[in-house]
């Protein structure tokens, strides 16, 4: 399978499980919880607008104790928006060069047909993973995805709430349980890897080990969910208090 095809195979498989998921859950409401219109939707643009240094999209975060329950359109947007973002396309490149530089996945070559597989096979990941676990088993679990800042108290209790979020979910209404998206959605993801890996790359050995890495980095995450705002801040009031002189030499 072709670095293009593998491409094209993820975004007709995330459209068509949308359609898929949506016609079997499009009567699904959220708990009700007093809102205004207002105060949702300045809540999600606030959200849509998160951006770790400027760049990386933070779209899942949420800054609120007790947040909007999100429907599952919006369970999908956030999917959508996550997946397909035009910094991603640059973040696998990258991760496909990088791939292509170890020889990972080996059966795909090397040269300009070895890339086009890796970045095919990084971007159908991706897309797979987002799919699951923002859109597909929230909404099947009336879970939801986002990460739920801690914003302030001390340093550690802050990193040990950053570290467990990948396994410490809360439902629609609100309540902790377990993270079931985030874990189904690993596993999910690295399954059907299995289907466009290389062979010596596929099995259900290797899909738990890929499955357990994830889960680490989502971890590792949290961590610049939960301190990038405070980081940003800092770095803001710096350069406020910098003389004008010094700010136009920094430029």
């Amino acid at each position: 399978m072709s670095g293009q095809h593998m491409a094209s195979w993820a975004i007709k498989f995330a459209v068509a499980s949308v359609f898929t998921v949506q016609f079997a859950f499009g009567q699904q409401t959220s708990p009700s919880v007093p809102q205004s219109a207002e105060q949702t939707k300045q809540a999600q643009q606030k959200e849509d607008s998160q951006r770790m240094l400027g760049v990386l999209p933070q779209f899942a975060v949420t800054n609120e104790k007790h947040p909007p329950p999100l429907m599952p359109r919006q369970k999908f947007r956030l999917c959508y928006r996550t997946a397909f973002d035009p910094v991603e396309f640059g973040v696998v490149g990258f991760e496909a060069g990088i791939s292509q530089a170890n020889d990972s996945f080996s059966g795909y070559g090397q040269g300009a047909s070895g890339y086009g597989k890796r970045y095919g096979a990084a971007f159908a990941d991706q897309v797979s993973s987002n799919f699951f676990t923002n859109f597909a088993y929230p909404v099947l679990l009336k879970q939801d995805p986002r990460y739920f800042r801690m914003g302030q108290g001390p340093v550690k209790r802050r990193i040990g709430h950053a570290l467990a979020q990948e396994f410490v979910g809360h439902k629609d209404g609100g309540d902790a349980t377990f993270n079931w998206p985030t874990a189904l959605g690993a596993l999910t993801a690295g399954s059907i890897s299995n289907t466009y890996y290389p062979a010596e790359d596929r099995g259900f050995g290797l899909t738990m080990t890929r499955s357990g890495v994830a889960l680490l980095y989502g971890s590792l995450g949290g961590l610049g969910s939960e301190f990038w705002p405070d980081i940003s801040r800092k770095l803001h009031r710096h350069k406020e208090k910098l003389p004008a002189g010094d700010q136009t030499q920094k430029k």
